[in-house]
């Protein structure tokens, strides 16, 4: 199962009918797979590499000093730093006495969260200045970099599906409520990972409307086959290519026109004995709080009712969110 490659620069800087094209490549890919893989895009290659390099900084620091950022309890505020096993990842699993049992087995990663400058609803948490001079200015630029990227995407969907007006989906996202997430996963010995007693992290589809990923070298993402439920395949990095992939929102919003396809972390390709560390960068992207998803325009029509109730944007990641936490 091969996940489509589309030159977003033809969205960008192209003509009419290839900004087009790549439009219509795009929504081939979310419907056939829910991933697609974006080279040519709009976040720089060094701003990328220098993301990375200040990702390693921070999580080299010592956990006293990342804990002076400290996620709050609980998941109704995303932002901050969360260590080592704080979070298990769930997929569709909401009752506490569920949640509880598959805690036993937490999620080997720790975690940066940051959003939106001027969020007022969840403001971020940042380490004091002197303890890692620069990061929060960066951290802020790359948030809006790749804000821009994703009403890109929008926009290009919105094209794809003819919608009255190219803007119509990125209007919806005018507050900005994403979030950026610096990841790093441990070296864990591979058997623990083989035999359940930790996990890096276990099946689920995100919950909101896009996903970028950018990672490193390491590998270990695999997502599962749409044609073969259950059997989940390898996804090999691709240099200087975003990975973007469709949240839970926009599979109810387009109708399941579009996939949110299940995916996971596991222990990468090889024999070594020791998993190597890895490091990658998501950006999640939500509507607007109180945003009604809804089928949108051309997803719906009598032979292909409506199958999802209406929901807000904000009620449903909330309660995503608070499953993630103890």
């Amino acid at each position: 199962m091969a996940i489509p490659i589309v030159d977003f620069g033809k969205f960008l800087n192209g003509s009419k009918a290839e900004r087009q094209e790549a439009a219509f490549e795009i929504d081939a890919a979310f419907r056939n797979v829910g991933f697609v893989f974006l080279k040519n895009h709009s976040v720089a290659r060094e701003k990328l590499i220098d993301c990375f390099k200040w990702s390693k900084r921070f999580f080299d620091l010592e956990e006293e000093v990342k804990m002076l950022a400290p996620h709050p309890p609980g998941g109704s505020h995303h932002r901050g730093y969360s260590g080592v096993g704080l979070e298990k990842v769930t997929q569709n699993v909401f009752s506490e006495e569920d949640l509880e049992a598959l805690r036993q087995i937490p999620d080997v990663k720790e975690s940066f969260e940051s959003g939106n400058v001027d969020d007022e609803q969840q403001p971020n948490i940042w380490l004091p200045e002197d303890k890692l001079p620069g990061f929060r200015p960066f951290m802020e630029s790359f948030f809006t970099d790749c804000r821009d990227l994703i009403h890109y995407i929008l926009r290009s969907l919105a094209l794809a599906l003819d919608l009255e007006s190219e803007n119509q989906l990125s209007d919806t996202h005018a507050q900005s409520l994403f979030q950026l997430r610096l990841l790093h996963y441990p070296a864990v010995p591979v058997k623990f990972l083989a035999d359940g007693k930790k996990s890096r992290i276990s099946a689920h589809s995100d919950f909101g409307t896009l996903t970028l990923l950018f990672q490193d070298a390491i590998g270990g993402l695999e997502i599962e086959d749409p044609k073969q439920p259950g059997v989940f395949r390898k996804v090999e990095p691709i240099e200087d290519a975003v990975l973007v992939n469709i949240g839970d929102l926009m599979e109810r919003w387009s109708n399941s026109r579009w996939r949110s396809t299940v995916h996971r972390v596991v222990a990468p390709p090889g024999e070594n004995e020791m998993c190597p560390p890895r490091y990658s960068i998501p950006f999640f992207a939500t509507a607007d709080p109180d945003t009604m998803i809804e089928a949108l325009p051309g997803c719906w029509s009598e032979t292909n009712p409506k199958r999802f109730d209406s929901v807000t944007a904000w009620g449903y990641v909330q309660m995503r969110m608070a499953a993630l936490y103890e």
